[in-house]
């Protein structure tokens, strides 16, 4: 039963903006990231289930935290207009048959930073504290990629292809195909040199035919991201160096 009022409801609404999708091929890759959508056709409604109560929702956005920015929460909207916050991993459960046990303190113990933010505490052991940390902090101030101020909107990049990958997905419990991209330049007025990165080999990328060495100009948006390691997967899938950041939805692709 769909119930269009969600006076019942106590919601958990953005705190001031959120990202929006740029098109549709944006949702689609979001909402498969997610793990929300496995089909051909993209679904564009959602069940959103509380106790006996069932909604109809859909997903307006997401908000990005700054320090994790690979952890998204959704943003859903109800048939009422009434916005809310909800972890990806949560509405993926909504949505099976089966779903009926959870309850809305679930939700907001999904959508809330600070239950991601403790995880850390558990690295830190007595006695090896000391020479646990003074390692960590050398090795990040060597890295390159961590110094990098990387821009918030859309800017123009130039790119090798170095190799194709598989990454293990979370949500939807599978690989998704990667492209690995190295000698990643943000061109601008004072160019950034970001080294590799790493993007979905969208349908959009699939129709350039890539190829290993193929040179490419394309705008979209960076983030810090590291390059999850695909599983089980042979040897030409293993990609050597860490790769520390994700382009998203690459267009105006130009192949040299």
């Amino acid at each position: 039963m769909d119930i269009t009022a969600t006076v019942a409801i106590t919601h958990l609404p953005p705190k001031g903006n959120y990202e929006t999708f740029t098109d549709e091929q944006h949702y689609a890759d979001k909402v498969r990231e997610w793990g929300l959508s496995a089909t051909k056709e993209v679904k564009k409604q959602f069940l959103y289930k509380e106790k006996n109560l069932q909604y109809t929702v859909s997903v307006k956005g997401y908000e990005v935290y700054e320090k994790n920015s690979e952890l998204n929460t959704i943003i859903i909207e109800f048939q009422d207009g009434s916005l809310s916050c909800i972890h990806p991993a949560y509405l993926k459960e909504m949505q099976a048959s089966s779903f009926g046990k959870g309850t809305f303190t679930d939700a907001v113990e999904h959508s809330l930073p600070s239950t991601i933010q403790e995880a850390p505490k558990e690295e830190i052991k007595p006695e090896e504290n000391k020479s646990i940390k003074e390692p960590k902090k050398k090795n990040e101030k060597k890295e390159k990629p961590a110094k990098l101020e990387l821009p918030e909107e859309k800017v123009h990049f130039t790119a090798a292809v170095k190799q194709f990958s598989l990454s293990w997905n979370n949500f939807n419990e599978e690989n998704d195909e990667v492209i690995i991209l190295e000698n990643v330049m943000i061109t601008q007025e004072n160019p950034i040199d970001v080294g590799l990165s790493w993007c979905s080999h969208s349908k959009t990328l699939k129709k350039h035919e890539l190829a290993p060495g193929d040179i490419l100009e394309f705008d979209g948006k960076i983030v810090k991201k590291k390059l999850p390691k695909g599983k089980d997967v042979g040897e030409e899938f293993i990609v050597a160096d860490p790769v520390l950041y994700k382009i998203n939805n690459p267009s105006k692709i130009k192949k040299g």
